[in-house]
């Protein structure tokens, strides 16, 4: 075969190879579905590599400076965290380990515990034996013994009101105090939260409750992941109860970062989740706002400064620089990644191990369900550019080829070549 003939077929087998590579290429799906880019469901985005070290068991304030990131603000606060959702990157904290009473921002783990046991749609009449035991002080929902309620209603009443009144009544669903408690510990050890003891379903100033600021981010991380949770989270008011009546009235979330009351603006976009008061924790919050494609949760315990919105305005501060520095800031540490047991469906962390790459806008579902189009629509501008290849390859032997057979045997032979 002459040089020219194999040159050509060089240029094929170049051309034909590079087509097999990229078709055996994997593409990305994309499809549109109801969850957006900041999906926080298990395994649908991106996290921090697994060997950021973590800085989290530090005192004081944890925190990677940086000259194009600034420092977070000062607040008052005996411990606070600020999490990048749904990567899990820790931007910053102060003590997030330190143990605090967590008074009504516990609910969150009561949720994560009861929420899945009942349909919302579930009827139950109130009995006076449910609300047995509400202790003096305590805040209520103004459920009436003897009066049917929806599932559904007593969630409002708890995540809207922080109701007592509404954590009894499900947990007297649930089998007993006792038995929520129980569930409640094992819910929090399953998820990786080693600061918390759990006394008192609600909340309630009970000797040896305690949590963290890391604990509050676990709990408010995975209920995020949940519908129904981010649903009641957010919701700023309902009828009690929903269906109406002569006796229904409407409750307010008491979350007034999420409604804007007693002076206090409504961050915007806000998503929830829980605020708590205790005479003994002081003033609680777990907040997550959501802003350009991005999460963010907050979460904090205890300000110290005296002011009525401390809570309130002091978290405000750490989700502004939270938006401002999550492009550029280091992580100090990360939260595990979510994943349900393949055997139980309940959420559990998993270490050393990637979330998978972020879609755009709703491509989560796309990843198993792409159409052939869809999932290899790439394929027609990549095969174009490997067919104009090869023809130019070809177009060069072929010119070459005629251009030796006019010049005769031994012309254009350049220095070093010889010939027979």
């Amino acid at each position: 075969m002459s040089s020219v003939s194999w040159a050509s077929v060089r240029v094929v087998t170049a051309a034909t190879v590079c087509a097999a590579g990229l078709w055996a290429a994997p593409g990305q799906a994309v499809a549109d579905g109801p969850n957006g880019i900041d999906d926080l469901r298990p395994g649908a985005h991106a996290a921090e590599p697994a060997d950021v070290e973590n800085r989290l068991d530090g005192r004081g304030v944890r925190f990677l400076a940086r000259r194009d990131v600034p420092e977070p603000p000062e607040v008052s606060a005996l411990s606070w965290m600020v999490t990048d959702l749904p990567s899990g990157k820790v931007l910053a904290a102060k003590d997030a380990h330190r143990p605090l009473p967590p008074a009504s921002t516990l609910k969150t783990l009561f949720a994560l515990a009861v929420l899945p046991k009942f349909a919302q749609s579930t009827v139950h009449t109130v009995s006076l034996a449910d609300l047995a035991g509400i202790e003096a002080g305590s805040s209520l929902a103004g459920l009436r013994e003897d009066m049917p309620y929806q599932v559904a209603d007593l969630w409002h009443g708890v995540f809207l009101s922080s109701g007592s009144d509404a954590v009894h009544t499900l947990a007297s669903m649930n089998g007993g105090w006792g038995k929520t408690i129980d569930d409640m510990q094992e819910t929090a050890r399953r998820l990786g939260a080693r600061d918390t003891r759990v006394a008192s379903a609600d909340g309630f100033d009970t000797p040896g409750q305690v949590s963290s600021a890391y604990d509050l981010a676990l709990f408010g991380q995975a209920g995020l992941t949940d519908r129904d949770f981010a649903h009641f989270a957010s919701t700023k008011q309902a009828e009690l109860p929903q269906e109406g009546g002569p006796d229904a009235f409407t409750i307010q979330n008491t979350n007034r970062l999420l409604v804007g009351s007693h002076g206090v603006k409504p961050y915007a976009g806000l998503i929830g989740v829980k605020n708590g008061y205790t005479s003994h924790a002081g003033n609680t919050l777990i907040a997550a706002a959501r802003r350009g494609g991005r999460t963010l949760l907050v979460t904090l315990m205890n300000p110290q400064s005296g002011g009525r919105n401390a809570v309130y305005e002091e978290t405000r501060a750490l989700l502004d620089w939270g938006f401002e520095a999550a492009p550029r800031a280091a992580a100090v540490g990360v939260l595990p990644a979510l994943e349900p047991d393949e055997r139980t469906g309940e959420l559990r962390p998993v270490t050393h191990r990637p979330r998978s790459v972020p879609l755009h806008k709703a491509g989560v579902g796309a990843q198993t369900d792409g159409t052939p189009f869809t999932r290899y629509r790439w394929f027609l501008p990549v095969a174009g550019a490997v067919g104009a290849v090869a023809a130019a390859g070809l177009g060069t032997a072929l010119w070459r080829r005629r251009r030796l057979a006019r010049q005769g045997p031994g012309e254009g032979a350049g220095p070093g070549s010889g010939s027979a």
